[in-house]
C-alpha cells in the first residue's frame, strides 16, 4: 500500500511522523515538494518518503490520498486532479464538507474527514474521522484514538475544539511568562507547568467516565487557592468567552 500526502505543512508532516513509529504497514510514502523545506526534511528523515513533481503524481501512486492544504488551495487544486474509485481519501481539511469533497473528486472513492492534531506526531491524541472506516479507523487508532462519528454536522463540533489548541498553549506560555517575571529561571518555570498540566490532563483521563465538573469541586477547598481561581475567573467572565469563541468557530465552520 502507498500512500500519499498532498501538502506537507504540519498536521501532514505530524501525521507521516506517527506513522513511521507506528507498526502501520505500507510500502512508500509519496509527498509533493510544494513545500521544499519540509519536504526535503522529512525525506532525509524517512527513508521511505518519495518526493514527486506535482500532485497528480501522488494520486497515481497511491491507494490513499491524504488532503493536507488549506481550504483556499483545496478549492483551487482538488477539482484538477484525476481520483480512482478504488482510492481512499482522507481530507484534513477543515471547511470543505464532504458534499464539496464529492463534487470536486467526481469519482466514487471512499471520502473521509479526520481531525488529526500535532501531538499524533508522538502516537497520541483523538482522530474524529467521519463517516465510520473500518479500515480507516484501524489506521488511525495505530498512532491515536479514533473518534467516529455518522453526522457530519456534528462533526463541526469536534472541528470546533481543534480549535482551542494555539489558545491552550497560550495559556501555558502566560503562566511560564509570569512565572519567569518573578524571577522563576524560564527552564525550571516551563518544566513546572507543562508537568503540571500533562498530570491534570491525565487525572481528566482516568475519571472521563464522570462528569468533569466533579474534578472541578474535588480541586476545590473551602476559601482556598482553587476556589479562588474558579470564582475570579469566573468573574471576569473566562468561561463565558470560551464559550462564546468555540461559538464563533463552529458558526464559521457550519456557513
Amino acid at each position: 500500500m502507498n500512500l500519499g500526502f498532498i501538502g506537507t505543512g504540519t498536521i501532514a508532516t505530524s501525521v507521516i511522523t506517527g506513522i513511521f513509529k507506528s507498526k502501520i504497514s505500507f510500502n512508500k510514502i509519496y509527498i509533493s515538494k510544494r513545500n521544499k523545506k519540509k519536504s526535503q526534511q522529512l525525506k532525509k528523515k524517512f527513508n521511505k518518503v518519495i518526493i514527486v513533481e506535482n500532485n497528480q503524481q501522488i494520486v497515481d501512486k497511491c491507494n490513499w490520498i491524504f488532503l493536507s492544504v488549506t481550504p483556499t488551495v483545496g478549492d483551487k487544486i482538488i477539482k484538477e486532479l484525476k481520483f480512482k474509485s478504488n482510492q481512499i481519501v482522507i481530507s484534513f481539511i477543515s471547511t470543505t464538507t464532504l458534499p464539496q469533497l464529492k463534487k470536486a473528486i467526481k469519482v466514487k472513492a471512499k471520502i473521509i474527514r479526520a481531525i488529526p492534531l500535532p501531538p499524533i506526531s508522538l502516537k497520541k491524541g483523538p482522530v474524529p474521522i467521519c463517516p465510520p472506516n473500518k479500515k480507516v479507523k484501524a489506521f488511525f487508532d495505530k498512532i491515536g484514538t479514533t473518534v467516529e462519528i455518522k453526522n457530519e454536522k456534528s462533526s463541526i463540533n469536534f472541528w470546533s475544539t481543534s480549535g482551542m489548541m494555539a489558545p491552550f498553549y497560550q495559556m501555558l506560555s502566560t503562566m511560564i511568562d509570569w512565572l519567569v517575571k518573578r524571577g522563576v529561571k524560564r527552564d525550571n518555570a516551563q518544566k513546572y507547568i507543562t508537568s503540571l498540566f500533562l498530570a491534570l490532563s491525565e487525572d481528566a483521563v482516568v475519571n472521563s467516565k464522570k462528569d468533569l465538573k466533579y474534578l472541578v469541586k474535588e480541586s476545590q477547598t473551602p476559601k482556598g487557592l482553587n476556589e479562588q481561581g474558579v470564582k475570579e475567573l469566573t468573574k471576569l467572565g473566562f468561561y463565558k468567552s470560551l464559550e462564546k469563541t468555540l461559538n464563533s468557530i463552529h458558526k464559521r465552520l457550519n456557513k
